[in-house]
């Protein structure tokens, strides 16, 4: 079992309400794509993407929250967590998100885990410009076939958040693959 099914069977087992929850990051990629690169089973957390009203939904709909902290605490002797949960108007995203996510199967019993799709995973590994997150955006390049139109198409479409360091980083990194 690599590092994201163990967090996420951890919490699983402490969820008592069913909960759907989107991943991104190193997680999306380790569960959402077949034959993933080795290092993403290293990763030591689990981030999720939130649409609006959903961290409300999920405070009185159950005990989300409650089982994220039991998570944590259980698996904090190894080091892994499950903490980063971001609204979608903190990332970058397309506008059809939520349409164009990707179900990952698992023996789950609470969790109805999806990733965000090809595009819009890629959009957020531009937030940041670094080799990381650069070849994670490759990774997704490889394997999701977007031609450089599609790239630029995507690009000149993408909702930001109002917030400067990352419109910045955006276009760095655009810069990249444009």
């Amino acid at each position: 079992m690599n590092n994201a099914e163990t967090i996420l069977a951890v919490l699983d087992r402490h969820l008592t309400t069913r909960v759907e929850l989107t991943l991104y990051g190193r997680a999306a990629l380790q569960l959402g794509f077949p034959e993933p690169l080795s290092e993403y089973a290293q990763s030591m957390d689990v981030d999720g993407v939130l649409w609006l009203g959903q961290a409300e939904e999920l405070l009185h709909g159950g005990n989300f929250w409650t089982a994220v902290d039991l998570t944590n605490r259980e698996l904090a002797p190894q080091g892994l967590y499950i903490s980063h949960f971001f609204e979608e108007s903190q990332l970058i995203l397309t506008s059809s998100w939520r349409q164009q996510r990707v179900p990952i199967q698992g023996q789950w019993n609470h969790l109805c885990l999806l990733r965000l799709g090809d595009k819009d995973l890629f959009l957020t590994k531009l937030m940041r410009y670094d080799p990381i997150d650069v070849a994670d955006a490759q990774f997704i390049l490889d394997r999701s076939g977007m031609t450089r139109k599609d790239i630029r198409d995507l690009i000149s479409s993408a909702c930001l958040p109002n917030i400067a360091e990352i419109k910045e980083q955006f276009a760095l990194c655009s810069k990249r693959f444009l």
